[in-house]
């Protein structure tokens, strides 16, 4: 197992300018159904991003709550194109 002497010593000799953009980058790939749901489907942001954390793990349901992000607006439409 590593030591936490090892693990502080390769912390250090990875390239922060490899951790500036990595880091960042990741997070907004992982959070794509939270960010989408920002813009598609507000009523259940809340949801959504807290689903996103174990989903994110899973490449099935990650990609499942994609489609639930993006159809917030498709059906808020379809309901009102059938009330009128």
């Amino acid at each position: 197992m590593f030591d936490t002497t090892e693990w502080a010593h390769t912390l250090q000799q990875s390239n922060l300018t490899f951790l500036i953009w990595f880091v960042p980058l990741f997070l907004a790939i992982y959070f794509v159904p939270t960010l989408l749901a920002v813009a598609f489907n507000r009523r259940h942001l809340g949801k959504i991003a807290l689903a996103n954390i174990p989903a994110g793990f899973s490449v099935i349901a990650w990609c499942a709550l994609i489609g639930v992000a993006l159809s917030g607006k498709l059906i808020e439409s379809t309901r009102s194109k059938h009330h009128e």
